[in-house]
């Protein structure tokens, strides 16, 4: 089938269907690895291990009365939700997860990384607005944090990705992939490039990443100690889903992308059998599966940061070093040519 009024409406809906029934089972797997953590025992009532939980909470939420308050500005308050999530459903479009072209998702764009950027940049006027519109000031300052949690992250994640896009001479995500392939395996795998400068640039990718998905130590915008649940504090329902929601796909997508960047995508960390005989969109959603895990680690590990900690991490620590990482490649690459 290559009428693309047909592939593409297709490949939309399973990108989409796939993010959103891994929520559910990232949400429980959540639950159960800080309850291991905690030494507590986690949801263990509903369906067998709790695996259920998630679909009695979902169930809860849908059919939980949706309070609107009063003075809120009833447009924006009801679009900001779908702005948060939606952008995060668009992201992976552009994500290869596997060698075969039908595996990438719905498109092989030749400026797939700038595409990402621009669409996990627009999250954040989901949450500006979603503070500004409930007229509240606990909510309020949530959405103002997070808009200065992402400026100052992204410059710093801008800078690393722009790392790879010297390495691999394309923007395109498939390109980036397939230049991490070579005879030493892992080794090839930009994480290692002209060592110890891309395995800085990852660890800089990586605090973003935990930046720009305001999960903990960064979760400052729904600090709850200070206010209350942040820019949701007037949400309810299903609106207060769908944010609940795009966290968690948000997760997904920003793995994802550090997969494909730094770890080598679908490619195995050896390049002879029996490593070569697993598939490689299995490697991916394995390596998919570590950092997703980093992700729990972290919440379970790391106590909160104080805001002006978090602006000093951002502008006088990641910022310049990107900025030396960035130029020191740019040589190295340059020298090479």
């Amino acid at each position: 089938m290559n009428n693309p009024w047909v592939v593409i409406p297709l490949r939309i809906l399973i990108v989409i269907g796939f993010i959103l029934t891994l929520v559910p089972g990232l949400v429980w797997l959540e639950r159960r690895v800080l309850a291991l953590m905690q030494i507590r025992k986690g949801p263990n009532r509903v369906g067998p291990a709790g695996l259920l939980q998630p679909v009695a909470d979902g169930i809860k939420l849908f059919f939980k009365e949706d309070v609107v308050p009063e003075r809120v500005d009833r447009f924006i308050y009801f679009l900001a939700p779908a702005g948060f999530l939606i952008p995060v459903l668009i992201a992976p479009a552009i994500i290869p997860w596997g060698p075969n072209d039908r595996l990438t998702p719905i498109a092989d764009v030749n400026i797939g990384i700038l595409f990402l950027l621009a669409m996990t940049s627009l999250t954040v006027y989901g949450i500006v607005l979603a503070g500004w519109s409930s007229n509240n000031k606990y909510s309020l300052l949530g959405g103002l944090r997070a808009s200065a949690q992402t400026i100052s992250y992204e410059l710093a994640m801008g800078l690393s990705i722009i790392s790879v896009v010297l390495l691999t001479g394309s923007l395109s995500m498939r390109d980036m992939v397939l230049n991490q392939q070579g005879s030493l395996g892992m080794l090839n795998w930009h994480v290692f490039r002209f060592f110890p400068l891309g395995l800085i640039a990852t660890g800089i990718f990586l605090v973003a990443m935990l930046a720009e998905t305001n999960r903990a130590p960064f979760d400052l915008p729904e600090a709850e100690s200070e206010l209350i649940a942040g820019y949701h504090t007037e949400y309810s329902s299903m609106k207060f889903a769908m944010f609940f929601m795009g966290e968690y796909a948000s997760m997904i997508t920003i793995s994802a992308v550090m997969v494909t960047l730094f770890f080598g995508g679908w490619l195995p960390p050896l390049p002879f059998a029996p490593f070569t005989w697993v598939p490689g969109p299995i490697w991916f959603l394995l390596k998919l599966g570590v950092f997703i895990y980093f992700f729990i680690w972290v919440r379970a590990t790391l106590p909160r940061l104080r805001y002006d900690m978090l602006m000093k991490l951002g502008w006088l620590r990641l910022l310049p070093t990107a900025l030396v990482n960035l130029f020191l490649v740019a040589i190295i690459v340059w020298w090479q040519k």
